[in-house]
């Protein structure tokens, strides 16, 4: 099972998608500060998550949301009123 997720920034109030098998452990790493691009914004938290089953379906849909993550669309996934 991969996760498709998308974590905002206490401090920056940036968005971040990604995809992982074990959202737990990303959600750690994230602020622990072991990622490079995440690690001023910390803390993080999730804001969106969705399941699927085939890594290359949680890819393509990470892909998908990062393409139009400033515009309407991500807005209302997230619930963020524009």
């Amino acid at each position: 099972m991969y996760t498709v997720y998308v974590i905002c920034s206490k401090k920056t109030k940036k968005y971040y998608t990604g995809y992982t098998a074990d959202i737990e452990k990303r959600l750690k790493a994230h602020n622990s500060g072991k990622n490079r691009s995440t690690r001023v914004g910390k803390p993080w938290i999730l804001s969106y998550c969705e399941y699927y089953e085939l890594k290359e379906d949680a890819w393509n849909r990470e892909r998908q949301l990062k393409k139009y993550k400033t515009g309407e669309a991500f807005k209302k996934l997230i619930g963020r009123v524009a």
